[in-house]
């Protein structure tokens, strides 16, 4: 998300919408031409964008969603239209598209802090407070490692990826209760991890260092394949449905033995 929103700044900062209107949620069919967008911010995996008119749209990604810039008398292919939430055409005559995003909200700028309060710290904002992480993980000791920093309201912007690798790297049983391990290193390495793959030139999502396939990654997508640092064989737990704490996990049993 912090990516995207670069790249959706460079592409509409400062310039007015011309055409362009909502497809989905409360205020579909809602136009937004006439309104100058001013910013993109975002908050762990959550999109906010500004108008000038006082208003901010929302936006989610979560699993299917993206967000598409088309060049100056260019356009999505046809086929896609039926999956368009979000359509804005510039002034400059590019147009940013908001495909099957499962959240659209029109909001009141000054109402933000209440759509998105509940949010704990993000690493990627200028705002981090990593002893507030910290806190808000210690309030319930007993919940597994994964559980707890995957969940949004204690450190916002993680997924399956980072909590994976964040364990891997504390050396750390993915279903370890949270309150057994060192927080505040915990914490530092996976904001650190977060903040490289955001902002270093071709580290995006490789936690190894090395971008050869089948190894940017420590544990995670490696089920069954040999650990890169013991070479003991990949654990998988699938995902249970309808159940947020049981993720699919990956962990090496001899790296980070069961407590």
């Amino acid at each position: 998300m912090f990516r995207l929103r670069q790249r959706l700044a460079a592409a509409s900062v400062g310039h007015g919408v011309v055409a362009g209107e909502l497809r989905s949620g409360a205020a579909a069919g809602a136009p937004l031409a006439g309104v100058r967008i001013l910013a993109h911010d975002t908050h762990g995996k959550h999109l906010l964008t500004r108008f000038d008119s006082g208003q901010t749209l929302h936006t989610h990604l979560r699993m299917q969603g993206s967000w598409t810039v088309t060049r100056p008398g260019r356009r999505i292919p046809s086929r896609e239209d039926h999956r368009v939430r979000v359509r804005m055409r510039l002034d400059d005559g590019s147009t940013l598209w908001g495909i099957d995003l499962p959240v659209v909200e029109l909001v009141a700028t000054t109402d933000e802090p209440g759509l998105l309060g509940y949010l704990g710290p993000d690493p990627l904002r200028d705002d981090w407070d990593a002893a507030e992480a910290v806190r808000r993980l210690a309030s319930r000791t007993e919940r597994p490692l994964v559980a707890a920093l995957l969940d949004q309201r204690n450190l916002a912007g993680l997924g399956n990826l980072w909590v994976g690798e964040t364990a891997f790297l504390s050396g750390v049983h993915p279903f370890a209760p949270i309150g057994s391990v060192d927080l505040e290193s915990l914490v530092e390495r996976a904001s650190r991890m977060l903040r490289i793959s955001a902002t270093v030139p071709g580290m995006y999502q490789v936690t190894t260092g090395s971008t050869w396939k089948g190894e940017s990654h420590w544990v995670v997508g490696r089920a069954g394949r040999p650990c890169l640092r013991c070479g003991t064989r990949i654990l998988v737990r699938d995902e249970v449905a309808n159940d947020p704490e049981r993720r699919r996990t990956w962990w090496c049993p001899r790296c980070q033995p069961e407590p």
